[in-house]
């Protein structure tokens, strides 16, 4: 089955960004572009409003409605129009937006969104909505900000993925990485972030392993290697970098993002009693990265 790359707007301009951002991810891949909008009714002046009947005032539901549609279709011309041979299929799905982005993501080979939205998205980054959709989302979401621009890409920049753990914990976020670079013929700098563990944290066995590796960072190095091999075979054509460094994962890939055109990194999301965590490392990526963010989940 051929997933497309699906976008979910909301007339803002972070959406909008989001929405070019899937379109040229669409052309790259020759993969269909899917746009979403979801919205919900408004009581705002702008629109009316039902009367105490709940008949439907000029300007309420419908005319609301016809605004949203509008808009989608403004929005899809002017990615037609840039890309006159992408096949674009077009939703609007008035309702809950968790309840309607996590099915849409589900069905897709990824599911882009503007990094801040307003009306169906609002406080995306910072509120529960968002949480939620990439927290229960099956497939890779990607965070777009409202001043990405294709000049990136057209620089060469890198792609830029953390990894983590043994081989098969970042297996899904490798993947996508190693796709995406292929896609874009971009180098891919591959990052292992590492600390210095606290002495009673040692065991017998650990120690071995160190001693047998000649040192935590030579450990660390073997580590990611050993991750990366199954991919450097799948993807021969793709230039690596190796990146190992000493702090925390969030922190280092930070001071990279500057120089990438796309962060990719996974999660494995946590319920707690206050609602969906993605990890800390994710979570600060996506507060402070300026480039696109793939937040990638565990297979």
């Amino acid at each position: 089955m051929t997933r497309p790359i699906t976008a979910g707007i909301d007339g803002s301009d972070e959406s909008r960004a989001a929405l070019a951002w899937a379109a040229r991810e669409a052309v790259r891949r020759d993969l269909p572009l899917r746009v979403v909008h979801v919205w919900r009714h408004e009581r705002h002046e702008a629109f009316g409003a039902d009367g105490p009947d709940g008949r439907e005032r000029p300007g309420g539901r419908e005319d609301q409605a016809r605004w949203v549609r509008e808009g989608v279709a403004a929005a899809v011309r002017e990615i037609t129009e840039r890309h006159p041979a992408l096949e674009v299929a077009t939703e609007v799905i008035e309702g809950d937006p968790v309840d309607l982005l996590v099915p849409a993501a589900r069905d897709a080979e990824m599911l882009a969104l503007g990094s801040r939205g307003h009306g169906a998205v609002v406080g995306f980054l910072l509120g529960s909505v968002g949480q939620q959709v990439i927290a229960g989302a099956e497939r890779p979401v990607v965070l777009v900000r409202a001043d990405d621009a294709p000049s990136a890409e057209a620089a060469g920049r890198e792609v830029v993925v953390g990894q983590q753990g043994e081989p098969d914990d970042s297996a899904a976020a490798l993947r996508f990485a190693f796709e995406a670079a292929a896609a874009r013929r971009a180098t891919l700098r591959v990052v292992r972030a590492w600390s210095l563990p606290p002495v009673f944290a040692y065991s017998p066995g650990s120690l071995k392993l160190l001693d047998d590796a000649g040192g935590l960072e030579p450990f660390e190095r073997k580590a990611l290697a050993a991750a990366v091999a199954p991919w450097r075979e799948r993807f021969p054509d793709v230039p690596v970098v190796e990146h190992i460094e000493l702090g925390s994962a969030g922190q280092v890939l930070l001071e990279l993002a500057g120089h990438a055109q796309l962060m990719v990194v996974g999660r494995r999301a946590r319920r707690t009693a206050v609602g969906a965590r993605i990890g800390s490392a994710a979570h600060g990526v996506l507060h402070h990265a300026a480039c696109p963010v793939a937040v990638v989940p565990h297979e």
